[in-house]
């Protein structure tokens, strides 16, 4: 008898993505299990309507500190962690059903990849083709480290396993998707490598977004991927990659604002 599985989908403000991720998530899943985070759109009135989805509500810290907190309330040992943009395939639920009609005993958790769209647009490679995640584990015995983002959960390679089949994954529908979330992702980013110890210096920020340009234009054939792989290895390189220096070296040397005088008098020029 195959092992029950738990799909669990973290989620806030998603009402574009939730009812496509939840019928994508039922060719798999015993238990649909919606975390959200404080949504104000019509999220929670989409899942109502699906129905047969529980849900649990709190509020959002970080994202490896929301997920730590939902994963113990899945009703069952195995879990797999879907967000709302990402979309399980009829062949990825069929590998995970066999998988777990007699699951190792020795392996806790499997790598899942991901193909990746931008703008509705594949992405074969600028890096994105090797993109994995740790999405399919034990309830008991996975959870994440503490992070702000790109939140990873650490465990023993030896108890880790790969699936063959991917999630299908839409990052990003328009240029202002792409801002609000990585406007918070280079903060985020910036304050973990801070509280690591890292600082930026002169060398890295002129070299390291043109050396990471390089390297996925180029090394990892994102020419290949047409004027779309373009964008995506200058976002990678010169909004990610540069954006993080800057936002350590503003941490670091960011003189504050000064306070308001309360002077109104004018400021003419001088004569």
């Amino acid at each position: 008898m195959s092992q029950p599985l738990t799909v669990l989908i973290p989620c806030r403000d998603e009402q574009k993505n939730i009812r496509a991720c939840i019928e994508a998530a039922r060719l798999v899943a015993d238990e649909v299990l919606v975390a959200d985070s404080g949504s104000v759109d019509r999220t929670l009135d989409i899942v109502r309507e699906i129905g047969a989805c529980r849900v649990i509500e709190r509020e959002f810290v970080d994202y490896a500190d929301f997920k730590n907190w939902a994963i113990p309330q899945a009703q069952h040992e195995w879990v797999l962690i879907v967000d709302s943009d990402e979309r399980v395939t009829p062949e990825l639920a069929a590998e995970i059903r066999s998988l777990l009609s007699n699951p190792p005993d020795h392996i806790d958790g499997y790598w899942v990849y991901r193909r990746n769209f931008f703008m509705g647009h594949e992405i074969r490679h600028s890096g994105w083709n090797t993109d994995c995640v740790f999405r399919l584990i034990r309830r008991d015995k996975c959870r994440y480290g503490k992070c702000r983002v790109h939140e990873e959960i650490f465990i023993d390679p030896k108890r880790t396993g790969d699936l063959k089949n991917r999630l299908v994954h839409y990052t990003y529908w328009s240029y202002d998707q792409y801002f609000a979330k990585y406007l918070k992702y280079t903060k985020w980013g910036a304050e973990d490598m801070w509280d690591a110890g890292k600082r930026t210096s002169f060398r890295n920020l002129l070299f390291r977004p043109f050396l990471r340009f390089l390297q996925l234009y180029f090394i990892k054939r994102g020419f290949l991927d047409g004027l779309a792989g373009l964008q995506i290895c200058m976002l990678q390189a010169f909004f990610v990659t540069f954006m993080k220096q800057a936002r350590l070296w503003e941490m670091e040397h960011a003189l504050p604002q000064p306070e308001d005088s309360g002077s109104t008098a004018p400021i003419r020029r001088a004569a």
